[in-house]
């Protein structure tokens, strides 16, 4: 049944075919979908220009519950193993609730395995520029009622290596040693089981997972106390070394669903521990001595959450959902450097949308929510004492109060109504809604010293939630040979939060302050698709996002990390079979990005750029008695062009994105 919401989904090809360092960079290809990169092995999702917390993304019913805010802090998911995911544009609160704000990104359950089956893959990947390689396998069986899947992954990467021989950041030149981005070495190892069982009236599944992960930090990127360290960052170029970040991310998630007459229960339950540790040289900075370690940042976060709802049908026309969804996050700190406070967080939400079909090519939908919300922040006192000049002349040493004790209330309606029309090989889409977003911790109570941002971040208490109102229209033209798409948006925020930089300094360190504009955006993508002589396939893509401040200190300017214009053209020639290879396909993808001389300070303005990759995709009929092998060759950045990407974390340091890249991927199916 066709709805009216905005969406993608992404099937286990298109992720297999796809395949880069992490999740969101296998994404960024969708239109609408590009990533805030932090080196090679970790990106967030950006859609149609907003990340951060304002993207969700959920597993298995779930959210993802991290240290989102952070600009350095990427996905703790492993994306093998994966088989669908859904992406929504637009504002998705009314069934997500907060920080759906600007979309979601879905990770569906995988399919039931057959009765009486059992099946497995062994992923196989390799990579020249940073010398990766990574091995994933997966099992799945079933026996009658009970099935059950596991999964194991191991990476290992170098420094990865960038088209220049020098950085330039804060008026320093750094000479980078063959080409390595020092100290951008990690490693990730993890696992996954789950155990489920199935009947005719009930379905239940429970996973468990744990993702490990340690990265290194580009050592430049780390303020300037690297100019003085002792460290040789060129010695290897697989070690790591402070600066780093270790992570843990622990879930553990029940889905449930229960049928009983025209009635669906569904209920999703889920424990998340984060634990991510942030070491750095212990150097003295302004009134703090030099630490006695090397932890400057501990975050330990646990996320308990609930979703409920229930599915029925009214009579044929009519089919409603009713939900709830409870969540309560408990986040500690340690460390000797602050930036956020300890603070426990609390949202309920509830909600009702009804489909109604007026005839099998004609659906409205209609929906509902309420959302209450509450964030206690707790008293946070410097470790080490600062000199206060008194009024009588005198001074005193004191311990700094950098947060409070404090609890603030949120509460925001929000709803959606669209439709959706199919004449003959034509569907149109038509979605309006209102979404809202909390302030997180961070926003509202951060005062501290970002090292990795060289600047002082304060939060506000007295910010509002972001509430969103969004229009959407989405057109679809397919036949067997051809199809063009087009799908545009207006936006509009009331309160749009961002750290917006003074001219005010904290021990020579400017100072950045949350604050809240008017916002208007427009944009949308457009894509179209043919089929050539049976065996070439040609595809092209565009996305575009304007963005306006319309009130506020910044008023007249963009926001941070809007996207530039950006146009895909792809071809896909599928050969004849060879010798052993099996439907081979070549693909070139050239990517044409504009300039973007949008930006809001201190963002620079960033050149467009050209890029091409290419690709060889086969499978490989080497064993007789069982599946084929499932092999890509693919080749990034063909003439290692230097460029930078605007919604680059390290672009806000002149850091260009990777060069050349030469990576094997082999899948080694069997049952």
């Amino acid at each position: 049944m066709e709805t009216p919401v905005v969406s993608f989904d992404v099937s286990e090809e298109f992720l297999e075919q796809n395949r880069e360092n992490s999740l969101m960079q296998t994404l960024s290809k969708i239109p609408g979908v590009s990533t805030i990169n932090i080196g090679s092995g970790q990106s967030k999702p950006v859609i149609r220009g907003l990340g951060f917390n304002r993207v969700a993304v959920v597993q298995n019913g779930v959210k993802h519950e991290a240290q989102q805010w952070g600009n350095d802090h990427g996905l703790e998911i492993d994306q093998y193993g994966i088989e669908n995911i859904q992406i929504i544009k637009g504002p998705a609160s009314l069934v997500y609730g907060s920080d759906a704000i600007a979309g979601v990104v879905d990770i569906k359950p995988n399919t039931i395995p057959l009765m009486h089956s059992f099946n497995g893959e062994v992923n196989l990947l390799a990579e020249s520029n940073n010398d990766l390689f990574g091995v994933s396998a997966g099992i799945a069986g079933r026996k009658h009622h009970w099935f059950y899947r596991t999964r194991l992954t191991y990476r290992d990467y170098a420094d990865y290596k960038v088209p220049t021989d020098k950085i330039s950041y804060e008026n320093y030149i750094f000479e980078l040693h063959d080409n390595n981005l020092r100290n951008t070495a990690g490693q990730e190892a993890n696992a996954s089981v789950s155990i489920g069982y199935i009947n005719d009236n009930i379905q239940s599944e429970t996973t468990f997972s744990n993702v490990n992960a340690k990265n290194g930090f580009f050592a430049n990127a780390h303020g300037l106390e690297v100019i003085v360290s002792d460290i040789d960052y060129d010695r290897s170029n697989r070690d790591i070394d402070l600066p780093y970040h270790t992570v843990n991310h622990i879930k553990i998630t029940n889905n449930t669903s229960i049928t009983h007459d025209n009635h669906t229960l569904m209920f999703d339950l889920g424990y998340q521990n984060n634990h991510r540790e942030e070491h750095s040289e212990p150097v003295p900075h302004g009134y703090m001595p030099k630490p006695s370690n090397t932890l400057e940042r501990d975050f330990n976060k646990n996320t308990y959450a609930l979703n409920a709802r229930d599915a029925f049908n009214i009579n044929d026309t009519h089919d409603v959902v009713l939900g709830v969804n409870l969540e309560y996050q408990d986040n500690n700190i340690g460390g000797w450097g602050f930036l956020i406070p300890e603070y426990n967080r609390f949202t309920a939400g509830v909600f009702a949308f009804d489909t109604y079909e007026i005839s099998p090519d004609f659906h409205v939908l209609a929906g509902a929510r309420y959302d209450y919300g509450t964030v206690k922040t707790k008293a946070y006192y410097d470790w080490y004492t600062t000199p206060v000049t008194n009024t009588d002349g005198t001074i005193s040493e004191v311990y700094t109060q950098r947060a409070l004790d404090k609890t603030l209330d949120f509460g925001s309606f929000s709803a959606s109504a669209g439709v959706s029309y199919i004449h003959k090989n034509t569907t149109y889409k038509l979605n309006i809604g209102k979404s809202f977003r909390m302030p997180l911790a961070n926003e509202l109570a951060s005062d501290g010293v970002n090292y990795h941002m060289y600047r002082y971040e304060k939060g506000n208490l007295d910010l509002d939630p972001e509430s969103s109102y969004q229009l959407d229209l989405d057109i679809d033209h397919s036949t067997k040979t051809f199809s063009i798409g087009i799908s545009p948006f207006v936006n509009l925020f009331n309160n749009f939060i961002y750290l917006n930089p003074t001219s005010r300094y904290y021990e020579t360190l400017q100072i950045y302050e949350y604050t809240q504009s008017k916002v208007f955006r427009i944009g949308g993508e457009l894509r179209a698709s043919t089929t050539l002589f049976e065996n070439l396939q040609l595809d092209a893509s565009a996305e575009y996002v304007y963005s306006r401040q319309t009130s506020g200190p910044k008023e007249g300017f963009s926001i941070p990390f809007s996207p530039p214009l950006s146009t895909l053209f792809s071809a896909r020639y599928q050969f004849k079979n060879a010798l052993f290879f099996m439907k081979p396909q070549l693909i070139a993808e050239y990517r044409i990005t504009a300039k973007q001389d949008e930006i809001v300070p201190p963002e620079e303005v960033t050149e467009g750029y050209q890029l091409l990759n290419m690709s060889f995709l086969t499978a490989l009929d080497v064993f007789k008695n069982n599946s084929p092998l499932e092999m890509r060759v693919k080749l990034n950045n063909v003439f290692n062009t230097k460029y930078f990407d605007h919604t680059s974390f390290y672009r806000l340091i002149d850091v260009p994105e990777a060069g050349r890249n030469i990576s094997l991927s082999v899948t080694l199916p069997f049952k």
